[in-house]
């Protein structure tokens, strides 16, 4: 049993950690509320966010990016719950070799392939374009959420699947009926995850994109931040509202998150 001290000691350990953590964030968001010059007064200065909304274009941006991320949270979700869910519960021919093609999509770094893809793209004509900036991370996604919901199938209750078996349901009435609702913290898990991979992803958008149409909002923050190294408000601002999208994904979700972390944490 964990005495009065040690808990104190824990709590102390993870206030210290936390503070380590909020400190950073904490001094954004009041850059991005300050002054936005030297002569101007003191106070809350909430107009330095349409500011930088507007100087740094970050309407379009914002509509590439959500774009994007659903596209490829729609995609993956369902292909990968579909795939984790037959690796996991059932056993055919070549069944092991898949699964490693899977994993091989997980440990092969974009960076090796984004260049030769990029010219694969090209030649079909989709750089600059919704699928071209998707189709790399839904591939990327797919193979981790594969994995994930694979572990998850795995060690889930399969005498409940099998007694759904016995009274007349079949595979995909098993997974939606009785699978898909005792797994919702691994989904909402997975749905953070590559929310936030997708949402903050770098070198797919800036290589399949080389004219900026399908310019999502980290490019358009790092662009932005070349334009205004001096105006620290507006980046302040800027990088605000970049990550407020994961935060309250995250926030809206987080019971279901931890949850799921937790539970796959146990199971491995």
């Amino acid at each position: 049993m964990i005495s009065r001290f040690e808990r104190t000691v824990n709590y102390a350990i993870l206030l210290v950690f936390a503070a380590l953590v909020l400190m950073p964030l904490a001094s954004i968001v009041a850059g991005a509320i300050a002054a936005p010059s030297a002569g101007a007064t003191g106070g809350i200065h909430l107009e330095n966010f349409p500011a930088a909304w507007t100087q740094a274009r970050f309407g379009r941006y914002m509509t590439n990016s959500f774009l994007v991320t659903g596209t490829v949270l729609a995609i993956s979700v369902v292909v990968s719950t579909l795939a984790g869910f037959a690796l996991g519960t059932m056993t055919f021919r070549g069944s092991g070799l898949l699964f490693y093609l899977f994993l091989l999509g997980i440990m092969v770094p974009a960076e090796a392939i984004v260049i030769p893809l990029f010219f694969d793209l090209r030649a079909l004509g989709l750089t600059d374009t919704l699928l071209g900036v998707a189709l790399p991370q839904i591939a990327q996604s797919t193979a981790f959420g594969t994995y994930w919901m694979r572990t998850y199938f795995r060690a889930s209750n399969r005498s409940i699947s099998e007694a759904a078996r016995i009274d007349g349901a079949g595979t995909i009435r098993t997974l939606w009926s009785i699978q898909l609702p005792v797994a919702r913290p691994a989904l909402v898990t997975l749905v953070v995850l590559l929310f936030m991979w997708t949402w903050n992803e770098f070198l797919i958008p800036l290589i399949m994109s080389p004219t900026g149409k399908m310019r999502t909002v980290p490019l358009g923050l790092a662009f932005f931040q070349g334009q205004h190294t001096v105006d620290h408000t507006l980046m302040a601002a800027a990088a605000v509202m970049v990550a407020l999208p994961v935060v309250v994904v995250y926030l809206f979700l987080q019971r279901h998150f931890i949850r799921g972390m937790l539970e796959g944490a146990v199971r491995e």
